[in-house]
C-alpha cells in the first residue's frame, strides 16, 4: 500500500528536534523523501536514524544563502519540490515590551519570521516550474492569543499567520497551497527551555489538561501536505488542547 505522501519530496527545517523531527520521521514513514535542516547539527542523525531517501543539510534558515542550497540540495538530490515545512523557530528572551532589548527582538524575528518569507520566497519559483506544491508554516497559538513577556514571539508568529493566508491567496490558481499550523503547548526544546511556572500555567489552562507530544503535530502535517487537505489553503489550523477556546 503506498504511503500518503508516495514520490513526494519535502524539505522540514528545525528538523533536529521536537516537531520537526517528528515530522519527518512521519514525511519519511509515509513514502516521502525528505531533506532534514538544522542548524543545530542534530540533524544528521535524524537522517541516519531513518536511513535511505533522507538527506541531512546544515542551514541557517535566516540567511538567505543557506535557504537557497537547503531547497537546491532537494530538487539536486531527489529531483525536486514538492513540500516545504518553515518549523524552525526560537522562543527569545522572555521581558516585558518596555525592557525588551532590541538585539533580542531581532533575533527572534530573524529565525521565526524572515526565515518563514525567505523559504516560500525561493520555494514557490521552484514548485511553480513543477507545477505546484504544498508548503506549511508554523505558528502557533500565539498568533492569535497575547502571551505577555513574548512579544518578540508573540509579533513573529502573527506575521507567519498573516504571510501564510497572503501567499495562499497569491498563489492558489497556481496550484500551490499555503496553510500554517498553530500549536499550544507541545514537549519540544522551546517548551523545556521556558520558566516552569509559564508552562504549567499554560499547561493549567487548557481544556484536555497535558502537553502534546510533537508526533501529534506531525501527523496533522502529515494531513496538510498530503491531497487529503486538497481543499485548504490559507488556514490556520490550531492544535492547542482547545486552550483559545477560552
Amino acid at each position: 500500500m503506498a504511503g500518503r505522501l508516495e514520490g513526494k519530496v519535502a524539505v522540514v527545517t528545525g528538523a533536529g528536534s521536537g516537531i520537526g523531527a517528528a515530522t519527518v520521521a512521519i514525511f519519511h514513514r509515509e513514502g516521502a523523501k525528505v531533506v532534514t535542516a538544522d542548524i543545530s547539527g542534530q540533524q544528521e542523525e535524524v537522517a541516519k536514524k531513518l536511513g535511505d531517501g533522507c538527506l541531512a543539510v546544515h542551514a541557517d534558515v535566516s540567511k538567505t544563502e543557506d535557504v537557497k542550497s537547503m531547497l537546491a540540495a532537494a530538487v539536486d538530490t531527489f529531483g525536486r519540490l514538492d513540500v516545504l515545512y518553515n518549523n524552525a523557530g526560537i522562543d527569545g528572551a522572555v521581558a516585558n515590551t518596555g525592557d525588551y532589548s532590541e538585539d533580542d527582538f531581532d533575533k527572534v524575528w530573524a529565525v521565526n519570521g524572515r526565515a518563514v518569507f525567505l523559504g516560500m520566497r525561493y520555494a514557490i519559483p521552484i514548485m511553480l516550474e513543477t507545477g505546484g506544491g504544498t508548503i506549511l508554516n508554523t505558528a502557533s497559538m500565539a498568533s492569535m492569543v497575547a502571551f505577555p513577556g513574548m512579544p518578540a514571539y508573540c509579533a513573529a508568529k502573527g506575521a507567519v499567520l498573516m504571510l501564510t493566508k497572503t501567499a495562499a491567496m497569491e498563489y492558489a490558481r497556481q496550484n500551490i497551497r499555503v496553510n500554517c499550523i498553530c500549536p499550544g503547548a507541545i514537549r519540544t526544546g522551546i517548551t523545556d527551555s521556558l520558566p516552569e511556572d509559564l508552562i504549567q500555567g499554560v499547561i493549567d489552562s487548557t481544556p484536555i489538561g497535558r502537553i502534546a507530544d510533537p508526533s501529534e503535530v506531525g501527523n496533522l502535517a502529515l494531513f496538510l501536505a498530503s491531497e487529503e487537505s486538497s481543499f485548504m489553503t490559507g488556514s490556520a489550523v490550531l492544535i492547542d488542547g482547545g486552550y483559545t477556546s477560552l
